[in-house]
């Protein structure tokens, strides 16, 4: 059941006062209280009314010095005067206080009135609800809930992003694809300072380098052929909160020199504009590479690495995890059962020493998808090891079960690479030793 909106008249005429206590009560939503003085309705202030409609020319106290009195107490409570005069000076001096609105007494008080509170009523369910919204990102980011597991390199992994989410120090962080790195941003982010603005994540192998530039930075209209608008970067995005640079040692080197100069400096120019915007924001960064071996390669920049590590996070493959591989099996049936609306599914003990005997190349993200298909597969209440496959057939023996034509086998190849390296086009085409621009177009006309 709803909570009632409540609201408190304050009239000294009892006709005028209940005349506008009925028109109020009309809506069921509404609980009205009315009062004949200043003082009476004061006393009774510890109610916590959502607002007051307030004569202002009362018997025992002035308007004025009650709506001091309701502001000491309550400071973002509406008020709404009703007055018998229509004085714009004191309507000045009143909204100047802060008052909500002002309305004079006539034929039409009763509806202007009416309307201002659906209207405040609106506003604090609309709060009341990012309040809701804000509340349930605390608690669907707490690492406990973002992240299972309780082996000690993960408790380990907890201590290091409380540190990062208790700082404002730039993250880098570490490990093999599917480790969960995303995740770790965001429960970082959302558990910090900045948690009530955006959080921007970038993959930066997906982007060409030709474009990576206006992706950050953005760009004028004009500015190059097909910029028919202006468009706001990434890291216009992210002011005052957190971006996520992932697959950063993809970026080209021109490309790091300028994002040297934003963190830096704090700030950029759009693409074919001359005005310095500038921004605030936290920088984490993610890599499965050796930054210090690319660094030695000459395929980073030295100072950038040393700009953006900040706090340095690794996080552990799942095969070095032990138990926390069936923490997350078990946390993945629910969650698929939820989802599905079926009946929860529990694990056999051969299940349970098949799930613990695997090495999963593909980490968390291939536990999840082997779950997810286990709990499709099995036809009972429980998962048997019978139910759940890991994919080890060779991919050269499932792509020559059929005769194919060699540009099919050329996207067949490319698209089992994209899927293999989370569509990281800068490392497939490294891999396969093909140029960037054939993956992209192929991309774009979807043939792969």
């Amino acid at each position: 059941m709803a909570t009632p909106f409540k609201i408190f008249i304050v009239e000294d005429d009892k006709v005028f006062a209940r005349m506008l206590e009925y028109h109020l009560s009309l809506n069921p939503d509404y609980h009205v209280e009315v009062f004949y003085t200043g003082k009476e309705m004061l006393k009774q202030l510890h109610k916590n009314p959502d607002m007051i409609s307030l004569d202002y020319s009362l018997p025992d106290i002035s308007g004025m010095e009650v709506v001091k009195k309701i502001q000491k107490m309550d400071p973002r409570l509406p008020i709404i005067i009703v007055s018998g005069q229509q004085d714009i000076k004191t309507a000045i001096q009143l909204f100047k206080m802060g008052v909500y609105d002002y309305i004079t007494k006539d034929d039409d008080t009763k509806e202007r009135l009416w309307n201002i509170t659906l209207k405040i009523k609106e506003k604090k369910e609309l709060e009341n609800r990012i309040d809701d919204l804000e509340a349930e990102v605390d608690r669907k980011y707490t690492f406990n809930n973002l992240i299972k597991g309780s082996s000690d390199k993960i408790q380990h992994i907890f201590r290091l992003m409380d540190k990062a989410s208790r700082s404002d120090i730039n993250v880098s962080l570490f490990g093999e694809t599917g480790t969960g790195k995303e995740l770790v941003s965001k429960s970082i982010h959302y558990n910090s300072k900045r948690k009530k603005h955006s959080f921007v994540p970038v993959n930066v192998s997906a982007i060409p380098d030709e474009l990576i530039e206006s992706e950050f930075f953005g760009h004028e209209k004009g500015a190059f052929t097909g910029a028919s608008a202006t468009r706001t970067g990434k890291f216009e995005e992210a002011h005052g909160g957190t971006i996520f640079l992932d697959e950063i040692s993809d970026m080209d080197l021109n490309m790091q020199a300028k994002l040297l100069r934003v963190l830096q400096e704090g700030e950029f120019n759009r693409i074919g504009s001359n005005k310095t915007i500038s921004v605030d924001v936290r920088l984490i960064s993610a890599t499965n590479k050796d930054l210090e071996e690319e660094v030695k390669n000459g395929n980073f920049r030295e100072d950038l690495y040393y700009r953006i590590q900040g706090l340095p996070i690794t996080l552990p493959p799942l095969r070095e995890r032990g138990e926390d591989i069936i923490i997350l099996a078990r946390h993945f049936i629910r969650e698929f059962c939820q989802k599905n609306e079926i009946e929860e599914k529990k694990l056999t003990r051969e299940a349970i020493q098949k799930l613990q005997g695997y090495t999963y190349p593909g980490n968390v993200r291939e536990l999840k998808a082997v779950i997810d298909l286990a709990a499709v597969m099995s036809e009972t209440n429980e998962i048997t090891a019978d139910d759940i496959n890991f994919s080890n057939k060779s991919p050269v023996d499932e792509i020559l079960t059929e005769e194919r034509t060699l540009e099919e086998y050329q996207k067949l190849i490319i698209r089992h690479f994209l899927d293999k390296y989370d569509n990281q086009v800068r490392l497939v085409a490294k891999k396969l030793d093909v140029g960037k621009t054939t993956i992209y177009r192929l991309l774009k006309e979807g043939k792969v």
